[in-house]
C-alpha cells in the first residue's frame, strides 16, 4: 500500500522508508545510475536506482515514460550540487530498493509537461494523457476548490441545493436547443436546458425562498475561446430580495473567491450603465483595466462635405467615434494596415486616422489622408474634444451604432493588448440598466436577456416604446469577460403576458410553450429574482487559462466535436426506426 504521495515528501521524511505510485515522468541514465522522476497527482519526486540492487537496477533499466511503477525506498537528502530549486521536493530524492512495474506504456503522442508544444487536437484526442500534466491537474483541482467554496459560501447563506430537469421543452433564451426524440411519444422532443430558468422561477414560487445549484446547460451555438456547447454555471434564484441585494450577495461571493483563491481583492465593483459603457467603452463588457474611452465627435462632423463623415454623422442610426492612443509614434504604417483588416472583422470598412506629430505646428504638424477633406477648424476642434498630445494617433468609426461599437470597441481591446496599455491586473464592474428589447431585420423585437427578465417601467409604457424600455438586468464583467448575468423576474401574469405580446407571440404559441408559467403565476408568485455565474469562464479567469476548454475535463472543439469518442456520431437504422426519425444526408459534390 501507499505510504506517501511523491509530491507531499519534505526534509520531515528524510530516513523513511516509503511505498510509492505513480507514473514515470521522466527517465535519465548517468553514469550507471539511473534517475526516474516520478510522478502522481500531488506531483513529482526523484528516485535513484544504483548497481547495487541489481533485479530493481535491472527493470528501472527498461521503463520508459509514462510507466506505471511501484517504489519502494529510503528519502535522503539530495547532494547540495544536486538540488533543483524549482521543485517543491527538489531537496530530497528516494533511494530504490525494490521495483514493481504495474503496467507498460507506449511512448505518449506529445511530452506530459508543462513544455509541451502538442496542437490543441492532440492534446483533446488524447485528453486523459493531457490530463496527466501537472498544469492540468492543477487548474481542475481549482475548479474543485471553487465549487466547494461556492457551496459552503451558498449554504452558509440559507441557500438550498436543488436539481431541475434535463430533459425539458424548448424556450426561447437566445440559442439553439439541443433535441433529445422522444421513443414512447414518436415525433415529439424534449430539449436539453439552456439553463433551468423556468424551474427555478417555479422553485420560488413553491416557496423555497431561496435556491442554488452547479447546473449543467446546453446550447447549440457557434463557439468560441469562452463558449462550449456544455456548459457549467452557478445558478441563483431568491424571493423578496431587490436588484441590489441580489448583486451584494453575488459580489460578496465573486470577491470571496478571488481571495481565497488568487489572493486577489477585488474591491467594491462600480457600476456601470448599459449606455454609459457602450458609448464609452463599445461594449458591454467592458474591460477597465486600462482606459482608452471612446469619444462621439458626431456633432463636429455634420456639416463638412466628406460623406464618410458627415453621412452617418447625420443618421440617428449611426455613430461617429474617435479613438485616442497616446505615444502613436510606435505604430508603422504596417501595423496600422494590419488593425484596418482587423476592425474589418466587426464591419468597419476602413480605419481613418490622424497622426499628431507636433501640435506646435498647426496642420503642418498632422498626417493623414483624411485632413485634405476636413476644415481646419473641424480637425482643431476633433483634437480638442480628445484632448491630443504630441506623438498620439486618433482612430476613427463612421458606420451604423452597432458596426462603430463593435470594431472600436475590439481594437480598444487588441490595442491594449498588443501594447501592454493595462494598468492593473484585475478590474471587474456591475453593467446595469440594459435595453428589454432589441429591433429584428423584420421590423419585431427580441428579448436582450430573456422573456421573463422584469422591465424598469410599466406594461402600458413598455408597450407603447419597447425600444426604449430599460431592464431590470444586470451582468458582472471582469477583465473584459461577462462572468454572470441576472434579472429581476416578472411575478405577474398580466405583465408577463405583455412581453409576450411585444415579442408577437400568438396565443397559441404562449399556451403551448409557457401555460404552465403562466398558470403558476396566477397563484400567489412572490417577486423574485436572481443570477447565473459561468463556472468555466470564472476558473478560466481564476486560473489564467486562455480558453475555458483548458478547465474542463473533457470539453468539445470549436466545431461542438469530442476527439476523444468521436461524437457526435451516427446512429444505426434500427434505432432511428425506434424513434420514427429519418435521416437526410447533405448531398455530396
Amino acid at each position: 500500500m501507499r505510504s506517501h504521495y511523491c509530491g507531499l515528501l519534505r526534509d520531515s521524511d528524510i530516513g523513511q522508508d516509503v511505498d510509492l505510485f505513480g507514473w514515470v515522468h521522466r527517465r535519465r541514465d548517468h553514469g550507471g545510475v539511473i534517475f526516474l522522476d516520478v510522478r502522481d497527482h500531488q506531483g513529482i519526486i526523484q528516485v535513484v536506482f544504483d548497481p547495487d540492487t541489481q533485479e530493481s537496477f535491472k527493470l528501472a533499466d527498461q521503463v520508459r515514460n509514462e510507466y506505471v511503477l511501484h517504489i519502494t525506498g529510503k528519502v535522503r537528502a539530495r547532494d547540495d550540487e544536486a538540488v533543483n530549486p524549482k521543485m517543491p521536493t527538489g531537496e530530497l530524492e528516494v533511494l530504490g530498493k525494490e521495483l514493481t512495474i504495474l503496467n507498460a506504456a507506449d511512448p505518449p503522442p506529445f511530452q506530459l509537461d508543462e513544455y509541451s508544444s502538442a496542437g490543441e487536437d492532440v492534446r483533446l484526442r488524447y485528453r486523459y494523457l493531457d490530463l496527466r500534466r501537472p498544469e492540468m491537474q492543477e487548474k481542475l483541482r481549482v475548479r474543485s476548490q471553487v465549487v466547494h467554496e461556492v457551496r459552503r459560501f451558498l449554504e452558509a447563506n440559507d441557500f438550498v441545493d436543488m436539481e431541475t430537469p434535463i430533459l425539458t421543452r424548448a424556450t426561447p433564451e437566445g440559442a439553439r436547443d439541443y433535441l433529445v426524440p422522444s421513443r414512447t411519444q414518436p415525433g415529439n422532443f424534449f430539449a436539453l436546458p439552456q439553463s433551468p430558468q423556468l424551474f427555478k422561477q417555479l422553485l420560488m414560487m413553491s416557496g423555497f425562498d431561496r435556491y442554488y445549484q452547479i447546473a449543467r446547460c446546453f446550447r447549440d451555438e457557434d463557439l468560441r475561446a469562452d463558449r462550449q456547447p456544455e456548459f457549467t454555471q452557478i445558478d441563483i434564484e431568491t424571493s423578496f430580495l431587490g436588484e441590489q441585494e441580489i448583486m451584494d450577495i453575488s459580489e460578496q461571493l465573486i470577491r470571496q473567491l478571488f481571495q481565497s483563491t488568487i489572493d486577489v481583492d477585488l474591491g467594491e465593483l462600480p457600476h456601470i450603465s448599459y449606455a454609459c459603457a457602450m458609448q464609452r467603452y463599445g461594449s458591454d463588457r467592458p474591460d477597465l483595466r486600462f482606459d482608452l474611452p471612446l469619444v462621439d465627435i458626431a456633432d463636429l462632423l455634420k456639416d463638412v462635405e466628406f460623406k464618410v463623415f458627415s453621412g452617418p454623422a447625420n443618421d440617428p442610426g449611426s455613430r461617429v467615434a474617435a479613438l485616442k492612443l497616446e505615444r502613436g509614434d510606435r505604430l508603422s504604417r504596417r501595423n496600422i494596415d494590419d488593425y484596418t483588416k482587423y476592425v474589418s472583422i466587426y464591419g468597419a470598412r476602413g480605419l481613418a486616422y490622424i497622426r499628431v506629430n507636433n501640435l506646435s505646428e498647426g496642420m503642418e504638424g498632422l498626417q493623414s489622408p483624411i485632413l485634405k477633406f476636413l476644415p481646419d477648424e473641424v480637425v482643431s476642434a476633433i483634437l480638442d474634444r480628445v484632448d491630443a498630445k504630441d506623438n498620439d494617433i486618433i482612430f476613427f468609426g463612421a458606420d451604423r451604432i452597432s458596426v462603430v461599437n463593435d470594431a472600436l470597441g475590439a481594437l480598444r481591446g487588441k490595442l491594449a493588448e498588443d501594447l501592454d496599455l493595462y494598468q492593473r491586473d484585475w478590474a471587474a464592474c456591475w453593467v446595469t440598466d440594459f435595453p428589454m428589447f432589441e429591433s429584428t431585420d423584420d421590423g419585431g423585437w427580441t428579448a436582450i436577456h430573456h422573456p421573463f427578465t422584469a422591465p424598469s417601467c410599466d406594461s402600458e409604457s413598455m408597450e407603447a416604446g419597447p425600444g426604449q424600455a430599460l431592464s431590470r438586468a444586470y451582468d458582472i464583467v471582469i477583465n473584459g469577460h461577462e462572468v454572470g448575468g441576472g434579472s429581476i423576474r416578472i411575478h405577474e401574469s398580466a405583465l408577463q403576458q405583455a412581453v409576450f405580446r411585444v415579442l408577437k407571440l400568438s396565443d397559441n404559441e404562449v399556451a403551448t410553450k409557457f401555460g404552465f408559467l403562466l398558470d403558476a403565476l396566477k397563484y400567489g408568485a412572490p417577486p423574485h429574482g436572481g443570477i447565473a455565474i459561468g463556472l468555466d469562464r470564472l476558473i478560466m479567469l481564476l486560473t489564467g487559462a486562455t480558453a475555458i476548454r483548458d478547465v474542463i475535463a473533457f470539453p468539445k472543439t470549436q466545431t461542438a466535436t469530442c476527439l476523444l469518442t468521436d461524437a457526435p456520431g451516427s446512429v444505426d437504422s434500427d434505432q432511428l426506426h425506434e424513434l420514427g426519425i429519418l435521416v437526410k444526408k447533405p448531398e455530396t459534390e
